[in-house]
């Protein structure tokens, strides 16, 4: 067990949901989920299409009530905090939404800039200095900062959008479908960033993801939704292993198992 391993388990779960219910109208996307995040690991979030994997990232994240059950974020119960406490604990998640959702009226560095100058008093050089330095962290040319998105291609849209999720220095990075639209190539690179902020300024990381490599090579565990619920919590290889009907449908086709060669192959 490595160092940050050892402080993750003396931590405990950055997230714990409890007999998690959401539903719209009378449509159940979730009934009685449960789950913990351990600190410090990287998390994929896993299912069909409607499974709801936006909607738990939602309610984590402390942007939707859930119909029932019990959310725990950096192992306080947020159920009964005012809407004060809420905020402060939102601060500590970085969010990345799909496609990047950057303002296109703002350049990159303004967009950036944005939740520092809401959330904090830093001002001036301050923080143009601090915002370009979550830029340069997210893998971006300096001199992407004065670019607006339009001019960004769709790997630096994801990495601008990423120096924002970055801004505030959260302890829980929640991102949902981050390589989804991009090439291989920017992919793999993506998820290597990924990986390396994770190690580095000790991250836990929960990605909704449909991308086969990240599944694969770029998470540590993998939560699969299905009956409603997370139907199993592991790494990708132990889950290609189970009997489920949805686990096998899922991890055994023939491009997850050719990922699969590939993962075992590389270590």
């Amino acid at each position: 067990m490595n160092e940050t391993e050892k402080s993750a388990s003396r931590e405990g779960p950055i997230v714990r949901l409890t007999g998690i219910r959401n539903c719209f109208g009378k449509t159940c996307v979730h009934e009685d989920l449960d789950l913990e995040i351990p600190a410090g690991r990287i998390v994929a979030l896993v299912g069909g299409s409607g499974s709801g994997k936006t909607v738990l990232l939602r309610t984590l994240s402390l942007l939707r009530e859930p119909n029932a059950g019990r959310v725990e974020l950096f192992g306080r119960d947020v159920s009964d905090m005012g809407e004060e406490a809420r905020r402060r604990l939102r601060r500590r998640i970085g969010l990345l939404f799909q496609g990047g959702a950057l303002f296109t009226a703002l350049t990159v560095l303004e967009n950036v800039m944005l939740p520092i100058r809401e959330h904090t008093r830093i001002c001036g050089t301050w923080l143009e200095d601090l915002a370009m330095s979550k830029v340069l962290l997210a893998g971006l040319p300096a001199d992407a900062a004065g670019k607006y998105p339009v001019e960004l291609s769709g790997g630096m849209v994801k990495r601008a959008a990423l120096a924002r999720a970055l801004a505030l220095d959260p302890r829980l990075l929640v991102l949902d479908e981050p390589t989804s639209g991009l090439d291989p190539i920017s992919a793999a690179a993506f998820d290597q960033l990924i990986r390396e902020l994770s190690d580095s300024l000790g991250l836990t990381v929960l990605q909704a993801t449909h991308d086969l490599d990240s599944i694969w090579r770029g998470s540590d565990l993998v939560a699969f939704l299905a009956r409603k619920r997370v139907l199993a919590f592991e790494p990708a290889a132990a889950l290609a292993r189970r009997d489920e009907p949805e686990l096998q449908a899922y991890f055994r086709g023939e491009r997850s198992e050719s990922y699969a060669k590939l993962a075992e192959s590389s270590r």
